[in-house]
């Protein structure tokens, strides 16, 4: 690895910096968005069992709101739960954008990780052929520096590639995963105020 990176010039350092930040935001992201930590299973049934047994003082909507961004939302149902339906529907919505803010952060980071990539690989590239055309003299070039040029060229290519494709991917999924997940809380908020 050490000598791919010697190979491959000063240009693939800013591509090594941006395969680590785009690898710190896949593990974050991987971590953040399970369902067990979203979408608690039992909370639904919880909330409305608060509810029957008329628990729901204001300290407990509380400690609800903390437990979980599913929780947050139910938090703001429980509490507006006196408005008309309407008013209670916008809260509830507003409510939403916040917690599908929170699960969307650093989405934007990882695309603009998956985009960047190519043209820092590409930049690489320009760099390499200018060590080529600078290698170059009309009395005869030194091979030694022609393949320097080159391994520059084709390693940070290479390497910007290598780093796009599963930044891509894993945008993708987590965006699905982000919307499956407040489909989910969608529903199980529809089903508490169904029931409360």
């Amino acid at each position: 690895m050490q000598s791919i990176v010697i190979q491959a010039g000063w240009p693939i350092w800013p591509l090594i910096a941006l395969s680590i930040a785009g690898l710190a935001i896949v593990i974050e992201r991987a971590l953040s968005l399970k369902t067990s930590r979203i979408i608690p299973s039992e909370l639904p049934a919880q909330v409305i069992q608060m509810v029957r047994a008329k628990a729901d003082q204001p300290e407990a909507i509380e400690k609800l709101r903390t437990s979980s961004p599913l929780g947050q939302v139910l938090a703001e149902l429980l509490t507006h739960r006196h408005l008309s339906p309407t008013e209670l529907r916008l809260a509830v919505e507003d409510a939403g954008r916040d917690v599908a803010y929170v699960l969307q952060r650093y989405l934007p980071a990882l695309a603009t990780v998956a985009s960047i990539a190519p043209l820092m690989g590409l930049f690489g590239t320009v760099v390499g052929m200018i060590e080529i055309f600078a290698a170059y003299r009309p009395d005869g070039s030194d091979p030694t520096e022609l393949a320097r040029g080159i391994s520059i060229a084709l390693y940070n290519t290479g390497f910007g590639i290598l780093i796009a494709i599963p930044a891509v991917l894993a945008h993708r999924l987590f965006k699905s995963r982000v919307e499956a997940l407040l489909l989910k809380m969608e529903q199980a908020t529809r089903h508490v105020a169904q029931n409360i």
